[in-house]
């Protein structure tokens, strides 16, 4: 028994560091192109489902998929039932790793194949260029899986010709019930399901557990991980906890029905052996696996918006409004992180143009306008601390001009601010018939930013918006010249503080306008849209 101990556990060590391995070169070598793949298929739960299966398929990671997608939905790039999609989807997809063993790794040895992979890979990691290096990990991991599946076999091997069976129980449900709270912390050991399903695999294909204790050993495999993706969530944030929680409720109730109906399932396994050309039980145990998980997506998918629901009413998101895209999680994705800065920016652009918009209006109370600044200020000041702790990113120097745009949007937004709660003498002078013009164009202006902002306006609102913006500082212009003639008949603090109202109604159009300009795609060079600008200088 003492000399099975050095296989077994090699066996495993070489299976999870080639998993790593893989998982983090298939991630380096996609690069960004699976972040924008997984937005781009997202717009219903079943594409949620699709993208999932298919990205955890590529990464050889459920823990992976389900890590990007927590930060989509800190960053507002997904809503809640679209993750879970993704995330029925990262569990259907892990299940590939089964099949990877049962087809390659146990019906043909690759073990001494394996090594010129691992050794390619090395030289490719040290040598290679750019996204070839990370290729390369992913090489060197795809070989040390198999080599760890030849030690798995060696051990296993030997502990069938030492004991007939891990003494499990076989026969009923009390039996599968303890096969599967093995497979439970098996996992929870391992900290994988696909290395639980693999040590799993290959007792099976070795004769050391029989089928049924398999089968009952990869259900509780399916449960244990995400009793782990829940103590990673602990101290997390409530997206975090939300997946987590979710994704437990799944693999939990999925798992249990499985057990319940374990005897139908095995069944239904035999006639898809008879049917469909299945051969051996390590096959067998894959299609078995992808089989019940499918089963508990069936079961959820198509419930998955009132079942989101559920959670969110379980876990209540209290981060402030403004502000809650701003996840420290997001600071390890430089290109995520700085989208989240742009929607916390366009919440915060719209609650304060309504400030204004509602200040406009003389005859309105103001009560809580300051409070309201205040709460602008403050999320304000958020953005521009969560702003300077994103990292750049040397892989993707694109993201520069996104950056220099919110910087715009922020310091027109600092200035904007300061107008959430007009003084008394602006609120005074904007009653007076001198300043109509002015006003109206204010408000003309402000509820155009508005529908812009909210996509409702129509097409070639940003052209109305620069041109309303210049009609304004027109006005201004016009409007001090006649104002100063008629200070001669009336009195100075009264043309003052028209001047001043004519002034603060410009600032606010002109702010207002350069905010739209960088927010919608933040993206454009300070060169480019510093055209036209006929304040160059503020």
């Amino acid at each position: 028994m003492i000399s099975l101990i050095p296989p077994l556990l090699g066996g495993i060590g070489l299976f999870l560091l080639g998993m790593t391995l893989l998982t983090e070169g298939a991630k380096g070598f996609a690069g960004d192109s699976l972040r924008r793949g997984l937005l781009r298929f997202t717009g219903t739960p079943w594409k949620a489902f699709l993208s999932g299966s298919i990205a955890t398929l590529l990464v050889q990671s459920s823990s992976a998929t389900t890590v990007t997608v927590i930060g989509f939905v800190s960053a507002g790039l997904l809503s809640f039932p679209q993750a879970l999609g993704v995330v029925f989807g990262a569990s259907l997809g892990t299940t590939g790793t089964g099949w990877l063993v049962a087809v390659f790794g146990l019906k043909i040895s690759l073990g001494v194949y394996a090594l010129p992979l691992v050794g390619l890979g090395a030289f490719l990691r040290l040598l290679a260029p750019g996204r070839w290096r990370a290729f390369g990990l992913g090489l060197a991991g795809f070989g040390l899986i198999f080599l760890g599946i030849d030690f798995l076999q060696q051990g296993m091997t030997g502990l069938r010709e030492t004991s007939s069976a891990l003494k499990l129980p076989s026969g009923g449900l009390l039996a599968h019930l303890a096969a599967m709270l093995a497979g439970i912390v098996i996992t929870l050991v391992l900290q994988s399901s696909s290395a639980a399903v693999a040590v799993t695999m290959t007792a099976l294909h070795s004769g050391t557990v029989t089928f049924d204790q398999a089968a009952a050993l990869a259900i509780g495999a399916s449960i244990g991980t995400s009793f782990t993706a829940l103590l990673a969530s602990i101290g997390a944030t409530n997206p975090a906890k939300r997946t987590a929680v979710a994704f437990m409720l799944f693999n939990l109730a999925t798992g249990l029905l499985a057990i319940l109906i374990l005897p139908l399932l095995l069944r239904l396994v035999a006639w898809e052996s008879e049917h469909l050309g299945f051969s051996g039980g390590a096959t067998l145990l894959a299609a078995f696996h992808t089989t019940f998980v499918g089963i508990g997506v069936l079961l959820f998918l198509p419930f998955v918006t009132p079942y989101a629901r559920l959670i969110e009413r379980f876990i209540p998101d209290h981060r402030p409004a403004l502000t809650r895209y701003l996840d420290k999680s997001l600071l390890q994705s430089p290109a995520v992180a700085l989208e989240a800065v742009r929607r916390a920016l366009i919440d915060t652009t719209v609650s304060a143009l309504e400030g204004i918009a509602g200040a406009l209006h003389p005859s309105e109370s103001l009560r809580g306008q300051e409070a309201h600044q205040r709460d602008i200020v403050q999320a304000v000041e958020e953005i521009q601390m969560f702003l300077a702790r994103i990292p750049s990113d040397n892989h993707a120097p694109a993201g520069a001009p996104s950056r220099i745009a919110l910087l715009h949007v922020i310091d027109h937004l600092v200035r904007l601010q300061n107008r959430i709660a007009p003084p008394s003498s602006v609120r005074e002078s904007l009653r007076d018939p001198q300043l109509r013009a002015a006003l109206d164009l204010a408000k003309s202006l402000l509820q155009t930013a508005l529908e812009g902002i909210r996509k409702n306006a129509p097409a070639g609102w940003e052209h109305s918006l620069e041109e309303n913006s210049k009609r304004l500082a027109e006005v201004r212009r016009q409007g001090r010249i006649a104002v100063l003639d008629e200070g001669l008949r009336a009195s100075p603090e009264h043309t003052l503080q028209i001047l001043d109202a004519l002034r603060w109604l410009d600032r606010v159009g002109y702010h207002t306008w350069r905010i739209c300009l960088h927010l919608p795609a933040s993206a454009t060079s300070a060169d480019e849209t510093s055209k036209s600008d006929p304040h160059p200088d503020e």
